[in-house]
């Protein structure tokens, strides 16, 4: 398990993170949210020691963590950081030789990647000479080789198709099912919201919220949508009623008093039909545009 404790970074008068924490479990997808110039960047930086932190630390299995330990981590930063002249396999092989991983393990284990992203036939061409997103899906790799104890991955989906995204959460879901914390970002909220056990959003450098999806849902506001058979403006006077949103035979309201929920409902049958009432599931967008303000 990784555990962030505290991490905190300022260039100059910028304060870029401040006293960010959360654990990031074996097994587990976490999200990392936030916008540009959130933080999220320089935080997984300090947490693979590529910048130090003016406070806090990183912890691993509860201990502080080592450069050893940080070997074994897979990391994809966001900017690409691969050779653009040397060749796709060539390249693949000197950084897994780099990371410990012996020649014929190495070939054996980047062919097979190439494979399941749908770059096989392009292991002999030149990184340059590849579309944007299939630089993206061999900087993936790269940080995939050699079965690493966890992994770090800054924007691993920007620039992928809907073919290779679904390849890379098959992957990442493959690397948690083995036991290892799976940290990434990404601004494509419905895949976060998709695929990770549990989700931290930044804003400004601070933790604006974290949780399971279902855990921040529920820290929210509670919502019912309510569909009539005639118009539903009725509901704005109801007592121990919030009217949201009131359009035509629909209504989005929150219920301000005990009992209003059913007393509501009974009132509406006895006007006429209820074609819908139930909870309203805001969808993680929603949830981070209320956070972050």
């Amino acid at each position: 398990m990784l555990e962030i404790q505290g991490l905190t970074r300022h260039f100059g008068e910028i304060r870029a993170v401040e006293d960010v924490s959360f654990t990031v479990p074996a097994g587990q997808l976490t999200g990392f949210v936030g916008g540009n110039g959130a933080g999220k960047t320089t935080t997984m930086r300090m947490i693979l020691g590529l910048l130090q932190p003016d406070a806090g630390q990183t912890l691993w299995q509860g201990a502080p963590i080592t450069e050893q330990v940080r070997r074994r981590i897979g990391y994809m930063p966001e900017e690409r950081g691969l050779y653009p002249k040397q060749r796709v396999l060539d390249q693949l092989t000197y950084l897994a030789e780099l990371g410990g991983i012996a020649r014929p393990q190495a070939v054996a284990e980047i062919r097979e990647l190439l494979e399941r992203f749908g770059l096989g036939d392009r292991a002999k061409e030149r990184v340059e000479k590849l579309s944007l997103g299939n630089q993206q899906r061999v900087q993936i790799i790269a940080a995939l080789m050699g079965a690493p104890d966890a992994l770090i991955l800054d924007e691993p989906f920007s620039g992928l198709d809907p073919m290779a995204v679904d390849s890379m959460a098959d992957l990442l879901r493959t690397h948690a099912a083995r036991g290892i914390p799976v940290l990434f970002s990404s601004h494509q909220l419905d895949l976060v919201e998709r695929l990770c056990d549990s989700i931290v959003i930044l804003a400004k450098g601070r933790i604006v919220a974290k949780g399971g999806v279902d855990e921040l849902r529920n820290s929210g506001p509670r919502r019912h949508h309510l569909t009539l058979d005639a118009d539903a403006g009725w509901v704005r006077q109801f007592p121990g009623v919030h009217a949201v949103d009131v359009d035509g035979a629909q209504a989005v309201i929150e219920f301000t008093a005990p009992g209003a929920d059913q007393a509501l409902l009974h009132e509406a049958m006895a006007r006429g039909p209820v074609y819908a009432f139930a909870p309203v599931k805001p969808p993680l967008s929603e949830i981070y545009r209320e956070v972050s303000r």
